[in-house]
């Protein structure tokens, strides 16, 4: 049985193929009744001429609509700019109006060329219901980009993490977002997948906790240690003083004693204190007298 798209898609084909057939017939007789001698300045006359004029009132129509686009789209990013708009929503609405502005445009040039616009828009409507069925997913993806923009999960210049990829929001666009991973890789993340997994941003608190778990040997000072690494975070202004600087023992495995800091900083900060301090923290303990100890067993032979 045909869909419903395909009965649109074929009755909108059999309108424009009658109309074209109309017009073709309706030529043909004309030139029938008229004597060969005057068959060339009617062809320049009914057809060429007004052809050609169409094609330039086209072009114009094209520079002009073209011109008008940019205007409009310039005029919208002002409006937005001094409104302070942010910045999610200013792109996700300029690239959707910059594509309905496009498609009005194409109906208007296709006009000026004299071909019968409502079968064109019929033919386009039905197209694009059958397609719209066939590619559901860019309907979710557009389905996705609006409740991103709505419920705002994450911004532009956010870093997040979705999907397998890290980085910073570089754009919302209508069907996907783009992020700048820290190694400068440009992610393109369908919308619709987005919005409905899980996503972890770390731009939202204005404070991040450092989590460390540094090990001593069996038989070293504790206590020693303790104050070592609550001194590096004392040491360290861009740990913030509250809350507190804890450190304490997490565990004893088979070949070392755990020791977990825990420090909190700006989120900007997060990752230079925490590859500082672990550099601090090694150099530290072997001036120290305190061991790193590595993976080992004891093995115990007996005669």
């Amino acid at each position: 049985m045909p869909t419903v798209a395909e009965n649109i898609l074929s009755q909108t084909n059999k309108a424009v193929k009658d109309s074209t057939l109309s017009n073709l017939e309706e030529a043909v007789q004309v030139f029938k009744d008229a004597p060969a001698s005057d068959w060339v300045p009617m062809l320049l006359k009914n057809y060429l001429v007004p052809l050609g004029l169409r094609i330039i009132a086209a072009v114009l129509v094209l520079i002009i609509c073209r011109w008008a686009i940019r205007m409009i789209h310039s005029a919208m990013e002002r409006r937005m700019g001094r409104r302070n708009t942010d910045v999610s929503l200013r792109s996700f609405l300029s690239s959707l109006v910059r594509v309905a502005l496009n498609f009005i445009m194409i109906i208007f040039v296709v006009g000026v060329l004299g071909i019968n616009t409502s079968s064109l828009v019929a033919l386009l409507a039905s197209a694009g219901l059958a397609i719209g069925m066939a590619l559901s997913g860019s309907l979710q993806n557009f389905a996705g980009g609006v409740m991103i923009v709505l419920f705002k999960p994450f911004k532009v210049g956010d870093f997040i993490e979705a999907q397998g990829a890290s980085g910073t929001v570089k754009e919302i666009l209508i069907f996907n977002t783009v992020l700048l991973t820290v190694d400068n890789k440009t992610v393109i993340i369908p919308n619709g997948p987005l919005s409905t997994n899980i996503i972890t941003n770390y731009s939202t608190a204005e404070n991040r906790r450092v989590d460390w778990t540094f090990t001593v040997s069996y038989g070293d000072d504790f206590d020693k240690a303790r104050r070592v690494l609550l001194q590096l975070c004392e040491e360290d202004e861009r740990i913030l003083k509250q809350p507190a600087v804890a450190v304490g023992l997490n565990r004893m495995t088979d070949n070392a004693l755990e020791i977990s800091t825990k420090a909190w900083v700006k989120s900007a900060d997060y990752w230079g204190v925490y590859f500082s301090m672990n550099e601090k923290v090694y150099k530290t303990f072997q001036q120290e007298g305190l061991s790193i100890p590595f993976p080992q067993m004891d093995v115990h032979i007996k005669n």
